[in-house]
């Protein structure tokens, strides 16, 4: 059984090494980064509903394969945005053994 958070770690060395060598001619996450993060942030949202369109729909295949594109742009955009996946951890983590709605209720915005 594949591991997760293996995998994203494998993602992001591979987006780091594309984003520091790559050209946008031979690399999509160059191309993406060259696109500017308005363009990166499009594409999170364009997989996140088609995350969701599968989902309502299935199969589970068809889910887990886009729930993949989703997480590959989403950590495009990470990086585009300067923001370590560890820091996204970190939030995780102040959040584990907390309600949901506590801490939803707790925000600002």
């Amino acid at each position: 059984m594949a591991d997760l958070g293996a995998s994203l770690a494998q993602l992001k060395a591979v987006i780091d090494e594309r984003a520091a060598a790559a050209d946008a001619q031979h690399s999509y996450v160059a191309r993406l980064l060259h696109g500017g993060i308005t363009k990166i942030a499009q594409k999170v949202g364009e997989e996140g509903v088609e995350t969701a369109l599968a989902a309502a729909a299935g199969p589970k295949e068809k889910i887990a394969e886009e729930a993949a594109d989703l997480l590959f742009h989403l950590m495009v955009l990470l990086k585009a945005c300067d923001v370590p996946p560890s820091e996204v951890a970190a939030v995780l983590d102040g959040r584990h053994g907390v309600s949901g709605l506590t801490e939803k209720a707790s925000r600002s915005d």
